[in-house]
């Protein structure tokens, strides 16, 4: 988790927020979300691919490109995930670098 934070300090912190709340209409939050608490797979994919949709959270909408994080090694990724999803009143399974090596893998195919 401590270096899941540090991960999640320098490169989501300025979007997201310390607290993860986002900023509305632009970030979405990492509160609470489907995109955080559902698969896995899921959060691993935004953070190697970026994201660039408008998506709708609660009756808000968000739209603001998010680059990919893709040079960000596996563990750095499997960390920032684990601290996601298990931070903000969060609570989902760790993500561990096996996991990230195999969506990475899946994406270069």
């Amino acid at each position: 988790m401590e270096r899941g934070k540090k991960v999640f300090e320098q490169y989501c912190m300025p979007c997201h927020m310390q607290d993860g709340s986002g900023v509305p209409r632009l970030n979405p939050p990492l509160i609470k979300t489907s995109y955080v608490l559902g698969d896995k797979k899921t959060i691993i994919e935004i953070i190697l691919k970026g994201f660039d949709a408008q998506v709708e959270i609660e009756g808000e909408y968000y739209q603001n490109a998010m680059a990919p994080h893709d040079f960000l090694t596996d563990e750095q990724i499997a960390d920032v995930s684990t601290y996601v999803r298990n931070s903000f009143g969060n609570k989902a399974s760790v993500v561990v670098p096996s996991d990230v090596k195999a969506v990475r893998n899946a994406i270069k195919k």
